[in-house]
């Protein structure tokens, strides 16, 4: 599968009245096309902010300190804001979270998302740009799309507006399509929905997607690929079985511990002890160490390497050390 997206040793900082907030720390990927690379990690771990960092989304104080992104094999680390308009839509699209927040209220659906082909298609005609619309619409699975058009998003379920955002978002046949949190405001069975439609989208347009969220089970639906971000950092990637059926992340382990299948039987879903240390100065070693039960002497010393357990598979923990003690997975599987 053809590479689109090449992230290096990426670290990104935003400055804060109490010092430097270090929200992306070191980060290396990469995106296939057609591939769905879900990521996952409590909130404030830095999940949506590098999605906005290959964007070029940022705020005004944030700023790459470090490492690359190359897209179709383009280095764009240095790239304007000028360069990246270019980039955006077409190259490259976004699913934000709120859907309410995403749409203006006082303008009609049909003309939001015309908005949205007009931009990158500006010789269409006004009948190809509603055909167009329409399109999209029904690609998005929103019925009677002819009588929506005329439609205002407070006439909208919540479902059908994050719909309606999907379609601006896939107004330019973008190559990837960053999802962060799109079912966070939906209610259960909706999330299916919706999870269900980016899939189908995925395979019928072979859009790479990067999906976000901070629930594991979510992302079951629809990842190829999963990536557990703690504290700015990437801690375990692998293929979307490797993750769920052999994890090896203490941290991967807590999330999956606080799944609600693993609580069956229980009187209450199992949650991580303590909090998420501060980014203003991360600790030294490794930072999920204050929260790790298996912790060794020497997470607190020194920051654990991306160890390879397989050749899709790595995990940054010192488990893997081969010095280290044997240690039974709480989740079931093999010793690590």
């Amino acid at each position: 599968m053809e590479q689109l997206l090449e992230v290096k040793n990426l670290s990104v900082s935003i400055d804060g009245l109490a010092g430097e907030v270090q929200v992306v720390r070191d980060v290396s990927f990469s995106l296939k096309k057609g591939e769905v690379l879900a990521i996952v990690g409590e909130s404030g771990c830095g999940k949506s902010m590098l999605c906005k960092s290959v964007m070029k989304l940022l705020p005004p104080s944030a700023r790459i300190t470090n490492g690359s992104i190359s897209v179709c094999g383009q280095d764009i680390t240095g790239y304007r804001e000028k360069e990246m308009q270019n980039l955006r839509g077409k190259t490259f699209s976004m699913i934000f979270q709120d859907p309410m927040t995403a749409l203006n209220p006082t303008i009609k659906i049909g003309k939001q998302i015309a908005e949205a082909v007009i931009i990158h298609n500006k010789k269409s005609s006004k009948e190809e740009v509603y055909q167009k619309v329409l399109e999209l619409m029904e690609l998005v699975g929103i019925t009677h799309p002819k009588e929506r058009y005329h439609q205002y998003p407070w006439q909208f379920s919540g479902g059908m507006r994050q719909r309606c955002v999907m379609a601006i978002a896939l107004a330019a046949d973008p190559d990837i399509l960053f999802a962060d949190e799109p079912t966070t405001a939906l209610d259960v069975t909706i999330q299916a929905q919706i999870l269900d439609l980016l899939r189908e989208i995925q395979m019928k347009l072979g859009t790479a997607t990067i999906l976000v969220s901070h629930d594991l089970g979510v992302v079951a639906r629809v990842a190829d690929r999963v990536a557990v971000m703690y504290a700015g950092k990437i801690v375990e990637i692998g293929t979307a079985e490797e993750v769920y059926y052999d994890p090896r992340h203490p941290y991967t382990w807590g999330l999956m511990k606080s799944l609600p299948a693993f609580a069956r039987g229980k009187e209450s879903l199992y949650t991580i002890p303590g909090m998420p240390p501060t980014l203003i100065n991360p600790p030294k070693g490794d930072a999920y160490a204050c929260r790790n039960e298996y912790a060794l002497n020497i997470d607190y010393e020194e920051m654990p390497p991306m160890f390879q357990i397989t050749d899709t598979h790595y995990a940054a923990t010192w488990l893997l050390d081969p010095r280290a003690p044997k240690i039974e997975s709480p989740i079931g599987g093999r010793k690590h």
